[in-house]
């Protein structure tokens, strides 16, 4: 009671009123308000993983769209002599990047082996021995005496251990390399060997010496070196030739043979390929099983693999959305019946449709039509069996009632109100869709149960078996696509992830 008295005693003077002259109004927000994407984009940007698989699917993806662009060779570029050879480039070679050095490993050399590399370099002045990693020494009764056998590991450069080879010209290629080797001063044309100079032991291009035995053993002279047996016949010429002479040439040495109307030339294949294509051999990530360069390959390849997941996922979402869309708005018996049609197609095994199709619909419409017809058959079921879910989930909510209540109509209802809050997660799902799409046409094309090359000139998993083949002998062509394609799945889960985690609700303003 006390406490109310002292509440009466207060004067109204001791009161005032506050804001009598001015109107009230809501004080404006001092920072910039967040939509629900700029909301996302800031979560996707604190997760790492996410960020830098995005970045890296950005790198695949210039690359996919550049390589074929700057390389200098074409899927339609098949060498018949560099097949399955490792990564050349000259002047990185030079400059110490042993990768790119066109290197490879031979074991169990014996000296009549290093006598005719030697005999290449001799000849052609490109050594193919780079160095001699290991030798062992092994000795073995021969007639009764003590023989030391020697064998050699050495490092080689494929490119110019293939040496010379013997080619068929018209009388015109003949005269026009005559005159590139004049301008250029590489010597491309080299003396003939005839068989009988070498009594008829080998027809390998690359013996222009004299040889005792068929193992090849070489004769030198009393200074060790060897003894050539280049063709002094005039009989057998097929063309005048006016052109460079090797070292040693006094003008007697004949360098064709006639050949039914044309001439057979021994001829060194590298500074051949580089008259031929303008340039030296030049293979970034080396070549495959086909002589195809694969720098520019797998980017032909992964630009359709990536291209055709892109339309594949753009049909599906389409599609997927729309019938999710009816079956979660209406409900009842339309979402009962379209569910069960869902029922029915989902229960088709792939792979059968797509060998079904492959066999017979391909034959009519295409390789590619079919194959995106096999993957448009059940690939939207999916897509829409989520639509139908976020439609379950938000279209009883209060604004879709304010906004049927102001007369907006079904379709206004299901796409612009209820499919934009749905957006986030069906764009979570299409990114993980792209690299299923890829995945599974790269093991399609891998067993061979598709062929795309006469359209798309090659893809991923063409490369892949391809490089399969040679793969002891040349992992590098197995490498390269797997690495590429292993990149790009990975890096499309973890971006997938990460939009997952971006476009969830209930991590709205969270960590701010």
């Amino acid at each position: 009671m006390s406490d109310m008295k002292n509440y009466e005693n207060i004067s109204s003077d001791m009161f005032r009123f506050v804001q009598m002259d001015a109107s009230i109004h809501d004080k404006k927000l001092e920072t910039k308000s967040r939509g629900y994407f700029a909301d996302a984009f800031l979560r996707f940007k604190k997760n790492k993983s996410s960020l830098v698989a995005g970045i890296i699917i950005l790198f695949l993806l210039l690359f996919a769209i550049f390589s074929p662009i700057i390389s200098t060779y074409s899927v339609k570029d098949k060498d018949p002599v560099y097949v399955s050879f490792p990564p050349y480039v000259r002047s990185l070679a030079e400059s110490g990047w042993e990768g790119f050095s066109g290197t490879t490993t031979r074991s169990s050399q014996n000296e009549n082996s290093m006598a005719y590399w030697k005999a290449i370099a001799t000849e052609t002045g490109k050594d193919p021995v780079l160095g001699i990693i290991d030798s062992t020494t092994t000795y073995v009764q021969y007639r009764g005496q003590q023989k030391a056998n020697i064998s050699y590991t050495i490092k080689m450069n494929r490119f110019h251990e293939v040496g010379n080879l013997y080619r068929v010209f018209s009388y015109e290629t003949f005269e026009d390399i005559q005159r590139w080797q004049d301008e250029t001063g590489l010597q491309v044309i080299y003396p003939y060997v005839e068989s009988k100079d070498i009594q008829n032991l080998t027809d390998n291009p690359n013996i222009w010496y004299k040889i005792s035995d068929v193992k090849g053993t070489p004769v030198y002279d009393k200074d060790g070196n060897f003894i050539p047996v280049y063709s002094r016949n005039k009989a057998i010429e097929g063309a005048p030739y006016h052109s460079l002479r090797i070292e040693g040439d006094d003008g007697s040495y004949i360098y064709s043979s006639k050949k039914s109307g044309a001439v057979q030339c021994r001829v060194n294949y590298y500074n051949y390929y580089t008259y031929t294509h303008g340039r030296e051999p030049m293979f970034l990530m080396g070549t495959n099983s086909m002589g195809q360069d694969l720098f520019s390959s797998i980017g032909t390849g992964a630009r359709f693999s990536i291209i055709f997941a892109i339309c594949v996922s753009a049909i599906n979402l389409t599609i997927g959305a729309v019938y999710g869309a009816i079956q979660g708005y209406y409900g009842g018996k339309i979402d009962l019946i379209l569910d069960r049609i869902s029922d029915i197609l989902s229960g088709i095994p792939f792979i059968v449709a797509t060998t079904l199709f492959q066999l017979h619909l391909s034959q009519r419409v295409g390789v590619v039509p079919s194959f995106l017809f096999a993957y448009v058959l059940t690939g939207w079921i999916g897509m829409a069996a989520l639509t139908r879910k976020q439609f379950y989930r938000f279209k009883g909510q209060e604004f879709v009632l304010a906004a049927r209540t102001l007369g907006a109509s079904d379709w206004r209802l299901m796409f612009k109100h209820i499919f934009p809050n749905s957006l986030g997660t069906i764009i979570t799902r299409v990114a993980l869709i792209i690299p299923g799409v890829i995945s599974t046409e790269t093991q399609l094309t891998y067993l061979g149960i598709i062929n795309l090359s006469d359209l798309a000139g090659t893809s991923i998993g063409t490369l892949m078996s391809q490089g399969q083949v040679a793969m002891t002998t040349a992992p590098h062509a197995m490498f390269f696509p797997a690495l590429f394609v292993s990149l790009l799945l990975i890096s499309f889960n973890l971006f997938g992830n990460g939009l997952r985690d971006a476009f969830n609700p209930s991590m709205r303003g969270v960590d701010d």
